[in-house]
């Protein structure tokens, strides 16, 4: 007789049995980013913006570089890392939890690098430059205040025009941290998650505890992973099954008539949120912030159906409830 597992039986050995943790490259993070927003670009309606978003990618691209290349500081990759992530593993918490994290100035270095990268382009929009040349001279204490808004997923009081290239900033600062930490802790991130001394955590990124942007169906094996928008982490989660609320029933998907297979829109009829899913069979090329960022027509379609975002994307600063 031939035996048939339940949905959790099944969960239960994909997690055994397939990486549950895929780190992000920095060596080539955001220069895939900026590739992919050029093509994207191409005969869209809104390609400025791409092509804006993929001057920053190429930006933070260099920065990321930078900061690697940098001698090492005593006591790991930021002041006091090392007692936050004794902390953080002691009670199954991300090792470099976003809200709340005791940030390096060195982040705020890589914004005005950032600015000054923006304005030294021929092909930088003239009110795009004078928006980074007002930025780029705030207060230590009101980037830090901004900061602090964006990783809580905050929208009130956010300063809009701001919002992209302090994101922009704080991706490179904790893909960098994620590039700085000790591989055993990086081994126990992957392998533990199913014991008890680690948090179950699915809904959220395992490394800083953000929210995913969109997931991504990897072609080489057909594993799905969410994929942050921060630290640019991936981590499983089981197909068909909300990324939201986490339920395997009123799952749909939905596309819009004559764009791209590879990117639709995963809606849950339980908690009415959706995120994009990048199928990469379809297109080797997707990448889920530029993907996501490029397929606004898709959330107009479910914004018509009734659907709302689970979670903004960090380069296109929307209020909440879009």
């Amino acid at each position: 007789m031939q035996r048939i597992l339940d949905p959790a039986q099944i969960e239960a050995f994909a997690q055994r049995s397939i990486p549950r943790i895929r780190l992000p490259d920095p060596a080539n993070l955001f220069s895939r980013r900026a590739a992919r927003l050029r093509t994207l670009a191409e005969n869209h309606a809104v390609a400025d913006y791409l092509r804006l978003m993929a001057i920053v990618s190429d930006a933070q691209q260099a920065a990321v570089g930078a900061l690697i290349a940098q001698p090492p500081r005593p006591g790991g990759a930021a002041p006091s890392i090392d007692p936050l992530i004794t902390l953080a593993r002691r009670h199954g918490m991300p090792l470099l939890q976003a809200a709340g994290w005791a940030r390096d100035v060195r982040w705020r270095a890589v914004f005005t690098e950032l600015c000054d990268a923006v304005n030294a382009r021929a092909d930088t929009p003239d009110g795009v430059r004078a928006i980074c040349t007002r930025i780029r001279d705030w207060p230590s204490a009101l980037l830090e205040e901004q900061a602090d808004l964006l990783l809580a997923a905050r929208t009130h009081g956010v300063h809009g025009d701001a919002a992209p290239f302090i994101m922009a900033a704080l991706q490179v600062y904790w893909v960098f941290m994620v590039a700085s930490l000790p591989m055993d802790l990086l081994g126990d991130l992957g392998a533990d998650r199913d014991q008890a001394a680690h948090a179950d955590l699915s809904g959220v990124c395992p490394t800083c505890g953000t929210l995913p942007v969109a997931s991504v169906v990897r072609a080489n094996h057909g594993y799905r992973y969410l994929h942050c928008p921060l630290c640019a982490t991936e981590w499983h989660l089981v197909r068909i099954k909300c990324s939201h609320c986490l339920t395997t029933e009123g799952i749909r998907y939905h596309l819009v008539e004559g764009g791209s297979e590879a990117v639709r829109a995963e809606s849950c009829d339980h908690c009415h949120t959706y995120r994009k899913i990048l199928y990469q069979e379809k297109d080797a090329a997707v990448e889920p912030v530029a993907d996501d960022l490029g397929s606004l027509a898709l959330d107009l379609l479910m914004a018509e159906e009734g659907f709302r975002r689970a979670c903004g994307n960090p380069l296109l600063w929307q209020p909440s409830g879009v």
